[in-house]
């Protein structure tokens, strides 16, 4: 066998399989969040409240809940290619139906519907991905995944405020209905692609010659034999598994609470127009990018885990409480979203080095599900609180804080479940190395 000049495998690797995850990963947040935009035109439209649409908004991780496990479980049984061109084709027909919404509850249904068609796509490409690359190079393949998550938000806003701006009652629909519509239908596109081209397995991967696939499946057989297997319920009973939720559930109640509502938070610092909107808030989308970038090379370079995520969520604690303070001057009210950004997209792609490093086989794949299934439903509590306290009081303090003080106890629940475990950027216990 000839030697393999590792680099240049995983440099093949990632060009094959990042763009398209990363793109598919794109859509997806930008299908599922885009109502963030279309609120400032669909409420006034179809007269819904803060509230009406905060449920809305929120339902969708209801669906997603039930059908995530299920999901990546079907996932590691039919394979990645056939099931996640399943997800996108559905989430992106159900996102451009979503035009014909006119009452409350067909808005919550087709946000439900949504959310059960999506479920599965995030911890299945975070599963998929940890089938290709060790553990040591994962943090650095998923925070180059990551990216599409803050320029999800960076392009989202400028796009979506454009078209609200541009093209409301063009060919007699709304902006906010182009804006779905336009956002929703190359998804349907991109999910035919994935069908016919994504490979299920190293072995089917005709890109890869005999002896990179032989020492791809040993380097990753080798780790896997350190790893846990069992059953479903087991991991039911793991208190490091609730630990793991209960983190990442801050982070769900962060990256929901800007998704939702930082178009509505700059609106209420004085900032009327679509377009002006779109282009302030795509600003702490700029910034996070940089940031969570920057923290990923800074992670594998001094090769910690536990610290930068630690400090992911501290910034992003910082962030919301500061976004109390300035709510009402739109420099510094900005500036405070630019914080809360850097922090919340940081968080991810050093996340998931945590029960990588801990599970293998249908475990880790129905382990990564149940984690972001249950945290996920910070998706639903985080709008809906932020709406339910506008319309009560008319002001977002209470709710920011509350999200703050989540991502704190993140902070705190990082350093106690990785004390006695020395977790290395991929996510490896240098420990037992």
């Amino acid at each position: 066998m000839q030697a393999i000049d590792e680099n240049r495998l995983f440099r093949k690797i990632s060009t094959r399989i990042l763009p398209v995850l990363m793109l598919a990963f794109f859509f997806s947040y930008v299908n599922r969040v885009n109502v963030g935009f279309a609120k400032l035109q669909m409420a006034s439209d179809l007269h819904f409240s803060d509230a009406v649409y905060g449920f809305g908004a929120g339902i969708f991780f209801v669906g997603y809940f039930l059908l995530e496990v299920p999901s990546n479980i079907i996932l590691h049984k039919v394979g990645a290619r056939r099931w996640i061109s399943r997800i996108m084709l559905t989430w992106g027909l159900l996102s451009c139906a979503t035009i014909f919404v006119r009452t409350p509850m067909q808005f919550y249904v087709m946000r439900f519907l949504l959310g059960l068609a999506e479920a599965g796509f995030i911890p299945g490409a975070i599963y998929y991905m940890s089938q290709w690359y060790p553990g040591a190079r994962r943090s650095r393949a998923w925070g180059v995944f990551y990216v599409a998550l803050a320029s999800s938000g960076l392009f989202g806003s400028l796009v979506s405020g454009a078209i609200l701006h541009y093209m409301s009652d063009l060919g007699g629909l709304r902006g906010w209905q182009w804006l779905i519509l336009c956002e929703g239908a190359p998804t349907v596109l991109l999910g035919g692609y994935i069908w016919f081209r994504m490979n299920d397995s190293i072995a089917g991967a005709t890109w890869l010659s005999d002896d990179e696939k032989r020492h791809l499946q040993a380097v990753l057989a080798a780790e896997n034999r350190h790893k846990l297997e069992t059953g479903f319920g087991a991991l039911l009973g793991s208190g490091r598994i609730w630990a793991l939720i209960t983190i990442y559930f801050g982070f769900t109640m962060g990256l929901y609470a800007i998704s939702f509502w930082m178009p509505t938070l700059v609106q209420r610092m004085g900032v009327k127009d679509a377009l002006n909107i779109g282009l302030l808030t795509a600003i702490p989308s700029a910034c996070a990018i940089v940031a969570m970038v920057l923290m990923g090379m800074s992670s594998s370079r001094r090769n910690d885990l536990r610290w930068h995520l630690t400090i992911a969520y501290v910034t992003a604690a910082v962030g919301f409480a500061l976004c109390v303070v300035w709510q009402r001057q739109p420099a510094l009210g900005v500036f405070a979203l630019c914080i809360a950004n850097m922090g919340v997209y940081s968080i991810p792609a050093l996340f998931w080095g945590l029960p990588t490093a801990l599970l293998t086989g249908v475990t880790a794949a129905a382990g990564i599900a149940l984690i972001n299934a249950i945290a996920n439903l910070a998706g639903f509590i985080a709008p809906y609180l932020i709406g339910y306290l506008n319309t009560v009081t008319g002001r977002t303090d209470a709710a920011l804080i509350v999200v703050g003080a989540c991502l704190a106890l993140g902070a705190a629940l990082v350093l106690l479940v990785t004390r006695e475990r020395r977790l290395a950027a991929g996510g490896v216990d240098r420990r037992a190395a």
